[in-house]
């Protein structure tokens, strides 16, 4: 049997990392470095509050309820906006311009994992009164412009 590559371990790190991003619905944590192709998330809805409703042009994700109650407002495949409350520990996928919108029924947590922040996350409803979301509004609004 052949023997695995040799890897070069200066690249190994062993250190932990978190970011917290606080959010007018909440927060959320990014607990991947930025640097990877996958980004993992803890996301902190307060009761009653709604992220924005929105499609990404370059991003998917996909959602677990962990505690709390949760619901999603997403797009079927007629193009209708349906509601589904969130089963704790079940997981829930969004496809790449599909319509969605997380909605606290009572403070909650999500764990979300996707691509990497890319594109443009256009808010076509937000409470909040936010602009879309490109690349350049990202980092103003993570304090990184």
């Amino acid at each position: 049997m052949d023997a695995p590559p040799n890897f070069e371990r200066a690249c190994f790190d062993t250190g932990a990392y978190s970011r917290r991003i606080d959010k007018p619905w909440g927060w959320e944590i990014h607990w991947t470095p930025p640097d990877l192709p996958y980004l993992g998330k803890l996301l902190h809805l307060n009761a009653n509050a709604r992220m924005s409703l929105q499609l990404h042009d370059a991003k998917r994700e996909s959602w677990m309820l962990l505690s709390g109650r949760a619901r999603v407002a997403w797009e079927d495949s007629a193009g209708k906006l349906i509601e589904t409350e969130l089963e704790t520990g079940k997981g829930y996928t969004c496809a790449l311009g599909q319509r969605h919108r997380l909605i606290g029924v009572t403070e909650c947590e999500i764990v979300e994992v996707s691509t990497p922040e890319a594109g443009t996350t256009w808010r076509l409803e937000d409470d909040y009164a936010r602009p879309h979301e490109t690349p350049p509004q990202r980092a103003k609004e993570r304090g990184e412009a």
